[in-house]
């Protein structure tokens, strides 16, 4: 055999020889790599100049350093038709796995606008579908980073399922485990159903936007010209239709929020939010409450100043604080544990209950009893926003959602009532008739039916109309009344609240009614669900 032959022989032996497990492991981290960076380097480029971080650039911001595992980097569609053939990005457009967040374990999935505007198609469904499942068997919160247009036109009815198969699951787990949506950019169509089936809602202030149907489809079917920013901008939702319960400035402020949340709710249902080493005195008094409220229940304040006082250090995260103002629901501590309060804002509207407020505070009420949260209500209320607008918009049907959220919640509650409780508003905000556990009034507490000016007139009608010097009589019958019924003893001496506590008492009262309530039992009826006024 001649020296040529010999050699290309052992190079042929060579070819057929097979791969080293360390040049198979070489191969695996070459295709990794490709499958991260994504087919076109261009489309990364435009992406980030939008002020957009990539989908795995979220996740890193999002979770503890290097506590990321990702699940199924190489799943690809398996759709033909249309030109999908042609191109089989690893992945398939959703970046889904597992990590920790201050050291707790979450699931999290990112729509990567890169591939195919982020639609979802069958393949990319089956990935959220496979983590929201482990979330469930687990009991870990869902974290979705959403940033894609609906579903993937090119697979029809397979995306449309995939969609379904998505939204029953947000509704299997809620109440189950926490689920987070943060929106990030466009999320259109099917697309904003998720998130408004989860339990909150981020988003960025220049960058996201939600609608059922664009621009394009609104101005050809109704002829109304309008844009993406001003038919389902971060701004609209946040201050008009109260789908966003969080604005941020930028995508690293939101995911940072999305941290901080997780701080204040457990990990599911069967866990009690996580607690921390107080640093503030549980025994605190707080004078400075005597300042803050003023005595004449027409004078405004912000309940915010309230509860700034209260808590402990003064820290709380307010939820939805756009929208409704004229309530404020905000989750903090007392001695180291979570709470979430509900308070009247006298500032916005007096702090009268109507549609919107009804609703925000029904919700949240909900979500705290979902996750083991106590409640605390501070109650300031004229009563509900008289007018042809809300009766006809159904104040009487959404009202009754706080009230139906109040009777319902079992976790430990507590009423502080401080200035005025008026007609049906005083039994909605979490009154011991409903059944919250303890109620306490400050002095100058006034709880009635109404105020003593409107009582007066009703009840003294025709005394009034036959007086010489209606005025006088008026104010006469006026105190008479208030005399009688309009201070806090008159519910204190019902038992329909259990004190009358000096104001700078109120973080100390709240701290011991919490404690003594912690263990507290309840046994539900048994019923296949209850049928609330939706």
């Amino acid at each position: 055999m001649s020296q040529d032959a010999g050699g290309a022989a052992s190079e042929a032996a060579r070819e057929s020889e097979p791969l080293t497990l360390e040049q198979h492991t070489a191969l695996l981290a070459r295709r990794r790599l490709l499958a991260e960076q994504g087919d076109d380097p261009e489309a990364t480029r435009r992406h980030h100049a939008r002020g957009k971080l990539t989908a795995r650039e979220r996740i890193e911001h999002l979770l503890d350093a290097g506590s990321f595992t990702e699940l199924d980097l190489f799943a690809q569609h398996r759709a033909t038709g249309f030109g999908m053939e042609r191109s089989h990005p690893s992945g398939d457009g959703v970046v889904t796995g597992f990590g920790t967040v201050d050291g707790r374990s979450v699931v999290v999935f990112a729509h990567d606008a890169r591939v195919r505007g982020g639609a979802l198609g069958e393949t990319f469904a089956a990935k959220i579908h496979q983590v929201l499942d482990l979330a469930e068997s687990i009991g870990a919160p869902v974290i979705g980073l959403n940033d894609g247009g609906g579903a993937r036109i090119q697979e029809g009815v397979a995306a449309l399922a995939g969609f379904g198969g998505l939204f029953a699951r947000n509704v299997r787990l809620s109440g189950v485990v926490p689920q987070i949506s943060a929106v990030l950019g466009s999320c259109a169509g099917g697309a904003v159903y998720s998130p408004a089936l989860t339990d909150f809602v981020f988003m960025t202030r220049d960058t996201a936007n939600m609608f059922i149907t664009g621009p394009d489809v609104v101005r050809s079917v109704t002829g109304e010209d309008v844009s993406q920013a001003e038919l389902g901008g971060a701004q609209v939702h946040a201050e008009r239709t109260g789908v966003a319960s969080f604005l941020a400035d930028d995508e690293e402020t939101c995911l940072d929020e999305v941290r901080y949340l997780l701080s204040f709710l457990p990990s599911n249902n069967n866990e009690a939010p996580p607690a921390v080493e107080p640093s503030d005195d549980p025994d605190r008094r707080c004078p400075e409450l005597l300042r803050i409220v003023p005595p004449n229940e027409r004078t405004p304040y912000d309940i915010r100043d309230v509860i700034e006082e209260i808590v402990d250090d003064g820290e709380y995260l307010e939820v939805q604080s756009h929208w409704a103002r004229n309530i404020v629901c905000v989750l903090a501590r007392f001695d180291g544990r979570v709470v979430g309060i509900v308070g009247n804002q006298p500032m916005v509207l007096a702090g009268v209950l109507d549609i919107d407020a009804s609703e925000k505070a029904a919700r949240f009420v909900r979500m705290c009893d979902a996750y083991n949260i106590p409640l605390v209500t501070l109650v300031d209320v004229p009563g509900f926003l008289p007018g042809v607008e809300q009766e006809h918009n159904a104040i009487i049907r959404r009202g009754a959602k706080l009230l139906y959220a109040y009777c319902e919640a079992t976790v430990p509650r507590i009423q502080v009532i401080l200035r005025k409780a008026f007609g049906g508003a005083y039994i909605v905000m979490d009154s011991k008739s409903i059944g919250s556990d303890l109620s306490f009034a400050w002095p100058v507490n006034q709880t009635a039916v109404m105020g003593a000016d409107g009582a007066a007139n009703i009840i003294f009608r025709k005394e009034l109309a036959a007086a010489e010097n209606p005025d006088r009589l008026r104010a006469e019958l006026t105190k008479k009344y208030s005399d009688a019924l309009l201070h806090p003893y008159a519910a204190a001496e019902r038992g329909h609240v259990d004190d009358v506590i000096d104001p700078a008492d109120t973080r100390r009262m709240i701290v011991r009614g919490l404690a003594f309530l912690r263990t507290k039992r309840h046994v539900q009826q048994i019923r296949k669900h209850p049928n609330e006024p939706l």
